[in-house]
């Protein structure tokens, strides 16, 4: 089993795109979603597909664990997701010893940017770099589990600014 130990914040600037290592068009989907735990199908530039299960409450770390599926199988679950499936472009931003995730959002959520980093431990201090806004770790409404499964709830309840 693994941990996922990371910080979430929306970007407010550019200034991550001339530092872009790598990045990879995603679908994903929620194919079962509970406060504590959830299981998730995720599509990676068409050419690899993993399952993805999730538990813990902790704002900053919780137990995963992933599987590589079939590309097909992948497929039909996603027809299946709860809520919507969601699309988006992921770079690989390294920055002072840490590696950010920047996820720029399309289809239903158009103009919605985060930034995640990924730690070692819940005491790492990663350098924030000048291009972040406000942190919204621990804030469920910018979770992708929230995203996908409670879009139609709150439509216009989320702000996409920093």
């Amino acid at each position: 089993m693994a941990k996922e130990i990371e910080r979430k914040f929306l970007v407010r600037s550019d200034g991550w795109r001339s530092a872009v290592e790598t990045k990879s068009a995603l679908r994903q989907g929620y194919i079962a979603s509970m406060d504590d735990r959830s299981v998730r199908v995720r599509i990676l530039d068409g050419r690899k597909a993993r399952l993805t299960i999730k538990i813990g409450r902790s704002t900053i770390t919780r137990d995963e664990f992933e599987y590589d599926i079939p590309i097909a199988e992948a497929k039909e679950l996603l027809q299946n997701a709860i809520g919507i499936v969601i699309e988006k472009t992921r770079y690989r931003v390294p920055y002072e010893g840490f590696v950010w995730e920047v996820d720029v959002f399309a289809g239903e959520h158009r103009g919605l940017v985060i930034a995640e980093v990924e730690m070692r431990s819940e005491t790492d201090n990663p350098a924030l770099p000048r291009w972040l806004g406000r942190e919204v770790t621990g804030d469920f409404r910018y979770s992708n589990q929230a995203l996908a499964t409670e879009y139609e709830r709150d439509r216009h309840g989320l702000s996409h600014s920093a």
